[in-house]
């Protein structure tokens, strides 16, 4: 107790002069210079100056050949991001339940954070409920169906990037092994519109999963089914593979992608 008591009240004065800053540029649509904003928000012009430097660097803010600052795009971005993991949670989790009751798989829906894919809903054919102990893991997106998805996304270059440092660790007799492999394997995945995770992280569980797009057309999401072998088994792939497209088509239009 004493110790949050100690950290009540106390403030990072850089960072309450960086907010100041935005704050004031936030309401002057023509941008302000240096000199006026110092004014705005009560720093010297040196330390004015100096934080400036650093948010036009992060794209905080934009500069014009006169010398005047207007708020940059980043803050849109930045809140976009938001925006849209809630919208996107909003639309997609009727639809990771209705995976589980109509296919009696389980569902999970992920987005990629470098090489890997973070799940944000996952609901289990056995439980009937989410299990939240599942939410926030992490797998490697090279050998599951949902990480396949999101780098289908990438140019070569983009996922070579993102790659490099993944290494590839063998799982399964079936795992993906080499960034060539990977590049083949992701070529077939734009072709059909869907990937599969065939026993490659797991010999006692098969996925089968689709993009999700937003409005500008981005991949920004997975859904997926998956199941034992014996469950989901490799008869039963083409419908479920039709079943989860549809699914995250119908997730995609209600984010406002058309296509």
């Amino acid at each position: 107790m004493a110790e949050n008591a100690d950290h009540k009240g106390v403030h990072v004065q850089s960072v309450e002069r960086t907010l100041d800053i935005l704050e004031a540029l936030s309401t002057v649509r023509e941008g302000l210079g240096v000199t006026r904003i110092s004014e705005e928000v009560g720093l010297r012009k040196s330390t004015t100056h100096r934080l400036l430097a650093t948010l036009l660097e992060r794209g905080y803010v934009e500069k014009n050949a006169e010398g005047v600052y207007r708020l940059g795009l980043k803050p849109i971005e930045v809140v976009s991001v938001y925006i849209n993991s809630l919208e996107l949670l909003t639309e997609a989790r009727p639809y990771v339940a209705r995976i589980t009751a109509d296919l009696g798989l389980t569902a999970h829906l992920g987005v990629l954070e470098g090489d890997q894919v973070i799940y944000i809903e996952r609901m289990d054919v056995y439980s009937g409920i989410k299990l939240y102990s599942q939410i926030g893991i992490r797998v490697h997106a090279y050998c599951s169906s949902l990480g396949k998805c999101l780098l289908s996304n990438f140019s070569k270059d983009e996922m070579n990037k993102t790659l490099e440092n993944c290494g590839f660790s063998k799982f399964t007799p079936n795992t993906i092994s080499s960034l060539d492999e990977m590049h083949k394997e992701i070529k077939q995945v734009r072709k059909q519109g869907w990937a599969m995770d065939n026993q490659e992280f797991d010999m006692n569980n098969r996925c089968v999963g689709a993009p999700i797009y937003d409005y500008r057309g981005e991949i920004i999401a997975a859904i997926s089914a998956s199941g034992p072998p014996a469950l989901l088994t490799m008869e039963r792939v083409p419908d479920i593979a039709e079943y989860v497209i549809d699914t995250a088509k119908t997730i995609s239009r209600n984010l406002g992608y058309v296509g």
